[in-house]
């Protein structure tokens, strides 16, 4: 069943939340370039991805809260019900219930989403920041599209058959 792979959204939970720390207690001092293209920086992001929102004026925290929570909740009932077969469904839902679960316990506790990976190429064009429950949860989108798009049908391979 796919509550099997509930142990990878707390893995992403707890890589999430412990980076952060790490990001909140080190680079308040200021950005630490890696690479050319790549730096750790401490970004507070107040609204939802690409800090669409951020300016509303503090509603947005619990809306954004609650939206998290219900499609955590959905995430969970989905993964519970799964099928054991369903071997790449389960794992993408897990990443995405993860990473949605790290930033809702940010947007709860603190009132912004902690982040702190920042790409950047061609001068002054950057990717907007972000953190490890971001990348749980765009590979996890990332794999539900792909499986929409190949993954065959049943209704169609039953009319097939028919």
């Amino acid at each position: 069943m796919g509550k099997q792979w509930l142990w990878l959204s707390l893995l992403i939970v707890v890589l999430d939340q412990a980076s952060k720390i790490w990001a909140q207690t080190v680079l308040p001092s200021g950005t630490i370039v890696v690479t050319q293209w790549f730096n750790l920086a401490l970004a507070y992001n107040y609204g939802a991805a690409w800090s669409f929102l951020a300016d509303a004026g503090g509603w947005q925290r619990w809306v954004l809260a609650l939206i998290a929570l219900g499609v955590s909740g959905y995430l969970i009932w989905w993964l519970w019900r799964l099928p054991a077969h369903e071997r790449v469904l389960a794992p993408a839902l897990s990443l995405i219930l993860g990473g949605a679960v790290g930033n809702l316990i940010d947007r709860v506790y603190l009132g912004y989403v902690v982040d702190f990976v920042q790409w950047h190429y061609w001068g002054s064009w950057y990717f907007p920041t972000f953190n490890i429950a971001d990348v749980g949860i765009t590979i996890g989108a990332v794999a539900l599209l792909v499986l929409g798009f190949f993954t065959p049908d049943d209704k169609e391979d039953k009319k097939d058959a028919s």
